[in-house]
Order: structure tokens, then C-alpha cells, then sequence
């Protein structure tokens, strides 16, 4: 009888900074979940609980998918799959036992905020330090990255110091962290001394950090920002949400994103239904994007009726999270009078039974007891219950929408040697078609002013001819460019020959710029039937050449590292040679081109040291052979899958 498959479960933030802590030794004398009287815990959902107890184990997974560890269910044993990877500052996370190799004899130093300078002048007479920011999900005042960036900085004014991030979760009892963080950072400093930092709230920063406090620490009025409209239907939400969006586009200044809750239901949750847990999946779902927005400085206006209290405060949660500020307005508009609006008649359907679930009717809403705003629309005009909502947004300083828009100034454009320009005339490539205009349409009139949400019908999909697929771009890396990845680039040329459907390129981390390949090592070229290494030049890795790549195969894992340290997103198509190697192996050989990137990005395994190709700059002839003939079996393994040819023979 075949064993149940074991489930996967991408954990909480906070769940899985402790899992990291708990695979490095950190936490030590904790090493599984769920300890008696330990803070450090592992809830899964229910289905997941289920299938883990049947399955006796439970795979635990980043967000991106890939598998960390198992779980022993019940008892919370973890066997490690593969250490954290990716993320900013990568290179910073060293385990308790590497920072004690590294640093011992040093003064351990925890912070959770960014160091001022009288604490700056504190640490420079404590002598070689190791400044460890405490990271983890809940505990800096800064965000992680910010902290560990002004940490970095403040490295810099001090004699000798050193930068060790450990990512410490706050569990939400402050007894209970305060414990665990005096073990874990014991755990790291061994035997070595550990000192902290007096409190200081004068904010005197060096420029440098003071950049980076401010950048992550923005004014009210430039942070991003959610405007959450909830209540029931009929209760004016949504037009009260159209009309602040109008009023912000009028004054400008602030990019802006409507998450309405029909459209969202059309674009983002087509095929939920109207069941409560569904309901709460698109709240989930708008609060998410909402977030995101917000992250990156945004203003996001959403107006469901998000009726359930919990599910509102996991995208509070989610806003704050990601740097934003979460503004919610609760439109209170009695249950009777959003019924005597109701022209759809939906209420009295629900009365009837007809429609299952209705808020209000079968189904609650929670009202809510964190609203910034409450707004009750009845008998009042637009603008009347839009100015308690202004109101309060300038109390709150994240927007001034009181007064009216200022009319933009328009200055005359002027060319030189000439007067203001009036008006010309477009030459013929500058000329644009402008469409027929569109005649008003007429509207009967009524007591009060009614705002109708206008759906316009989708465009036709234009025919297109069927294209060819691009090429595919494959980046090799080493070091430098002159050996290993040189080696690559010229020999897989030579393997596909005439082939214009792949194309391959090269470069170093630390490339030198248009050098020659190494001539002992192109050496090993000539008899494999490559005659062109002389003109190759080396050239340095950048970003760019990481955009346009298809797929990018590194010579040694610290190569794949340096690069997904700066750019964690592109661990989908950032492979060691062996490392892929192994996994097209592992692949049947009718999955070939881009095809074979996704079926590798989606099953890939660790990166294994014991795969890399080492380097054999300076290390004389014999080395340089040995490193091509490796280099070569990879290749033919590599190059004939993604061609889909199986036709190179060693």
C-alpha cells in the first residue's frame, strides 16, 4: 500500500523566522515546534492538520514554493530540505556556529533600531564588535531591511565591526521574547561578551542613516496609504469612495488604484462564491494587493463590504506590514434605510430565502470597533457625508483634501531663437487620430444626485498572426570571466552549431573588463574543436544581463548567491551548471526549451556544493583540463535538452 503524500504548507512570517532559528542551532536548547512552555509554534489549518497526522509529516515551504523542511505531526521534529536562500542582505544571516568561528573574541551587540551617534560614540571604546540587528518578523522598530541597511552604516563609523543578521520573531509577549532573545543571541556570541545599547531618543543620526530612517519612516502625507470602505450594501460606500477618489485625482499628487469590489470580484476572484469563507478569500485577496501598493507608495481606495471583523484586521495587518497606513471608514448607514434604497431588489430576496448568506439578512456584519471614520449617509448629499471623511483624513495627516484644487500653471513653451509657441502644425509622424466626439447623454432629473457606475464593454481582441518564440538567452557565470564561463559560453556554441534558436553569453561577478580568456584554459578549446576563444572579452556582471536572460547557470554556488542576494526574485531561473544538470536528468527528454525552464523552476533541488566546478586560475594545465572535462559533461547534458536534440554524443 503506497504511503500518504505528505502535504505542503507555506507558514506564517513569523513561523518562518523561527523555523530558520531553529534549523541553524539558534535557538537551542529549543530544536523542534510546539516545545512545552516554548513561544515558538507551528499552527496548520485544519485540512492541512489532517493530512499531516495521516501522512506523519508536514512539508513547510516559502512563499515562493520551495520546500524548507519537514515536520514531524505530532512533535514537531524537523528534518531541514534546504537552508533559506533568498532575500535581501542574504550574505548577512550567518548560522551561531559560522559567527562563532568568524568572530569570536568580539563584543556582541543586539539592536533593534538604528544606532544614534552618542550610542555610535558609546561603541567606538568597546572595542571590535559584532552589531546584530534583530530582524525577524514583529521585533525592529525599522523594517528589516531598512535596520540591517543602517546597521551596515553604522558599521562604517566604528573602529572594527562586523554585521551578523539574525532574524528574531516577536511572538507578542514581551517576558516570553525578552527570554528567547537572551538565548539566541547567547547562542551566537558563546562565549564572547554581550553589551546593549542605553536607550536614545534624541534621534541624532549621521546623514547616512538619518537617509535611511527617513526613506522608511515617510510623513504621514507621503506614506502609502489604504482607504478601506466597509458596510452594508446600500449603505453609500461605494459612492462615497468614487467621490474621494474624484476629489484626490483633482488635487493629484498621489497615484491612486480603485479595488471596487465588483470589479475585483471580475478581475481578481472570478469563481468565488458568496460563502463566508470565499468572501473572506476576496477580502484577503483585495487586502493583498492593497498592501502592495501601498509598499511602494501608493494611495489604494477599497470599497467591499468586508462584513466579518477578523478578515479586516488581517489587511490592516497586511497594510502595516508592508510599510503602509490602513484608514478605515465604516459607512454606517442603517440596515432599514439601505433596504429602502435597494432598486435591485437583493434585500428582499435574502427575506424570501432566495439568495443564501446575505449580509444583513442570513448572514451578520461585524461592525467595527477601529474605524478612523464613521459616516451615516442617511438623508444627507454626497458632499455632506464625503466632508466627514475629509475631515478626518486631515486630522489623520496622511491626505488635505478640504480645500478646493488649485488650477495648474501653464507656462508657455518656448523654442529657441523663436517667440512663445501658440500653436503649430504636426509634421505627418507626429500626427494622431482623434476619435468622433461622444455627445453627453441625457439623464432624468431627480431630488437628490444619483452616481451610476457605468461599465463600458471590452474592446474585440485584435487577430494576430502566430509568432515564433524568441530565442532562447542563456547566461553563464564564474568568477571572472576569463575561465569557467568563458569555457561555457564558446563550447556550447560549438555544440549547436548552426542552431539560432538559442543564443549563450558569459560573464563574471567580478569580471575584469574586455580581458582575454585565460590562455591556459583556452587551450583546452582547440581540441574540442573551438577556434575562436581569441577573441573573446570578458566582461563584468550586471543587472540588465539578468532582465534579459532566460536562464543564468553559475560555475559555483557563491555565484548564484551573489547574484540572488541582490536580486532574490529571480531564483526561478538562477541555477549552478550542476545543479541543473541534475535536474534535467531527472526530467523526461520530451520536455525540452522553455518548457524544460519551467518544469526545473518548479521541481528544483538545493544548490549542492559538492556539484560546483571549481576554479583553475593559476593552478597550471592539468587543472585547467580537468575543469574542462567537467565543464563539457555538464554541457552535453545541459545544451542537447534545451535545444530538444539528443544528438550531441561525447
Amino acid at each position: 500500500m503506497p504511503l500518504p503524500s505528505v502535504p505542503q504548507h507555506c507558514p506564517t512570517p513569523r513561523e518562518l523566522d523561527d523555523l530558520e532559528l531553529l534549523v541553524t542551532g539558534a535557538l537551542v536548547p529549543t530544536v523542534a515546534f510546539d516545545e512545552p512552555g516554548s513561544p515558538v509554534t507551528l499552527e496548520l489549518p485544519p485540512s492541512v492538520t489532517e493530512q499531516a497526522r495521516t501522512a506523519g509529516a508536514v512539508e513547510l515551504v516559502d512563499p515562493e514554493g520551495l520546500p524548507l523542511a519537514q515536520v514531524e505531526v505530532p512533535g514537531g521534529t524537523i528534518e531541514p530540505l534546504t537552508h533559506a536562500q533568498y532575500g535581501p542582505f542574504r550574505r548577512y544571516y550567518l548560522t551561531p556556529a559560522q559567527t562563532r568561528a568568524r568572530y569570536a573574541g568580539r563584543t556582541f551587540v543586539p539592536l533593534v533600531d538604528a544606532l544614534t551617534l552618542p550610542q555610535l560614540t558609546a561603541l567606538a571604546t568597546v572595542g571590535p564588535v559584532v552589531l546584530l540587528p534583530l530582524v525577524g518578523h514583529g521585533t525592529p522598530e525599522l523594517s528589516p531591511v531598512s535596520l540591517i541597511r543602517a546597521t551596515i552604516a553604522a558599521a562604517a563609523h566604528l573602529p572594527d565591526a562586523e554585521v551578523v543578521a539574525i532574524p528574531l520573531a516577536s511572538h507578542g509577549d514581551a517576558d516570553a521574547d525578552h527570554e528567547l532573545g537572551v538565548q539566541v543571541v547567547a547562542n551566537y556570541a558563546g562565549e564572547d561578551p554581550v553589551v546593549g545599547v542605553s536607550e536614545d531618543p534624541s534621534g541624532a543620526f549621521s546623514p547616512e542613516i538619518a537617509a535611511i530612517v527617513e526613506f522608511d519612516r515617510p510623513a504621514p502625507d507621503q506614506q502609502g496609504l489604504v482607504l478601506f470602505f466597509t458596510g452594508l450594501s446600500g449603505s453609500g460606500k461605494s459612492t462615497l469612495a468614487r467621490a474621494l477618489m474624484d476629489r484626490l485625482l483633482e488635487h493629484g499628487g498621489r497615484t491612486l488604484t480603485s479595488l471596487d469590489g465588483d470589479v475585483v470580484r471580475r478581475n481578481l476572484s472570478a469563481g468565488l462564491t458568496f460563502s463566508k469563507e470565499d468572501r473572506e478569500t476576496n477580502i484577503r485577496r483585495i487586502g493583498w494587493v492593497a498592501a502592495e501598493i501601498s509598499r511602494h507608495g501608493g494611495v489604494a481606495v477599497c470599497s467591499p463590504i468586508a462584513p466579518f471583523d477578523a478578515t479586516r484586521r488581517q489587511v490592516r495587518a497586511m497594510v502595516e506590514d508592508a510599510g503602509g497606513a490602513f484608514f478605515l471608514v465604516h459607512v454606517a448607514t442603517p440596515l432599514e434605510e439601505c433596504e429602502r434604497r435597494d432598486r435591485k431588489g437583493l434585500y428582499a430576496k435574502a427575506r424570501r430565502g432566495e439568495i443564501p448568506e446575505f449580509t444583513g439578512i442570513s448572514s451578520p456584519y461585524e461592525e467595527p470597533d477601529d474605524a478612523d471614520v464613521r459616516v451615516d449617509t442617511t438623508g444627507r448629499t454626497i458632499d455632506d457625508a464625503l466632508g466627514d471623511v475629509l475631515t478626518a483624513l486631515h486630522a489623520s495627516g496622511h491626505l488635505n483634501l478640504l480645500s478646493e484644487p488649485d488650477a495648474p500653471v501653464v507656462e508657455p513653451v518656448e523654442t529657441p531663437d523663436s517667440d512663445p509657441i501658440v500653436g503649430r502644425v504636426a509634421s505627418a509622424s507626429e500626427r494622431i487620430e482623434t476619435p468622433p466626439a461622444v455627445e453627453p447623454v441625457e439623464t432624468p432629473a431627480s431630488d437628490a444626485p444619483v452616481v451610476e457606475l457605468v461599465e463600458t464593454p471590452e474592446a474585440d481582441e485584435a487577430d494576430a498572426a502566430p509568432t515564433a518564440d524568441p530565442p532562447l538567452r542563456i547566461l553563464y557565470v564564474c568568477t571572472a570571466n576569463i575561465c569557467r564561463s568563458p569555457f561555457l559560453e564558446l563550447m556550447s556554441r560549438q555544440l549547436v552549431g548552426s542552431d539560432d534558436r538559442i543564443g549563450f553569453a558569459s560573464a563574471g561577478t567580478h569580471g575584469f573588463k574586455a580581458s582575454p580568456m585565460d590562455p591556459v584554459m583556452a587551450a583546452t578549446l582547440p581540441g574540442r574543436g573551438v577556434e575562436t576563444a581569441g577573441a573573446f572579452r570578458s566582461r563584468p556582471f550586471t543587472s540588465d544581463m539578468l532582465l534579459h536572460a532566460d536562464l543564468v547557470l553559475t560555475a559555483e554556488g557563491v555565484h548564484r548567491q551573489f547574484i540572488l542576494d541582490d536580486h532574490p526574485g529571480a531564483f526561478r531561473k538562477v541555477f549552478t551548471l550542476g545543479q541543473f544538470a541534475e535536474a534535467v536528468q531527472a526530467l523526461g527528454e520530451d520536455v525540452t526549451g522553455r518548457d524544460l525552464l519551467r518544469a526545473v523552476a518548479a521541481r528544483r533541488g538545493p544548490a549542492d556544493a559538492a556539484r560546483d566546478v571549481p576554479d583553475p586560475y593559476g593552478r597550471g594545465p592539468e587543472a585547467a583540463e580537468a575543469c574542462a572535462v567537467a565543464l563539457e559533461d555538464l554541457l552535453r547534458v545541459v545544451v542537447p535538452a534545451l535545444t530538444g536534440s539528443r544528438k550531441i554524443a561525447p
